[in-house]
């Protein structure tokens, strides 16, 4: 089985500062791209940042220069530094993975999602 355990959401005023992690673990046998995406009620799930195993990354026009991902392969872990916060930045946000499990006779990669984590950012 495979996880993706997120943490260090929380409240916090604008022009603030949050950092994201998250963890993916169980029967890994590799990890492609990391990424994170947000939603608010009533609203569909939105890229924020994806981050490939090489490093290439990718950010939604709402957070570049903002907002900056980064991961450490060695810990299976992606992490999303968000700086200059804004009350439209307030969403549940997501970890999503593309991981190839061990065990398995060939090697397949899927989609794999964390439960999210609250941020919050106040006027």
């Amino acid at each position: 089985q495979v996880q993706l355990v997120e943490s260090g959401g929380g409240l916090v005023q604008a022009g603030g500062s949050l950092r994201l992690s998250c963890a993916a673990s169980g029967s890994i046998f590799s990890i492609n791209s990391m990424g994170w995406y947000r939603q608010v009620p009533g609203k569909q799930r939105e890229l924020v940042a994806t981050i490939s195993s090489g490093g290439s990354t990718n950010y939604a026009d709402s957070v570049k220069g903002r907002f900056t991902i980064s991961r450490d392969n060695a810990k299976n872990t992606v992490y999303l530094q968000m700086n200059s916060l804004k009350p439209e930045d307030t969403a549940v946000y997501y970890c999503n993975a593309y991981i190839a499990a061990s065990g398995t006779p060939k090697v397949r990669f899927y989609d794999y999602w964390g439960r999210g984590t609250q941020v919050t950012v106040s006027s």
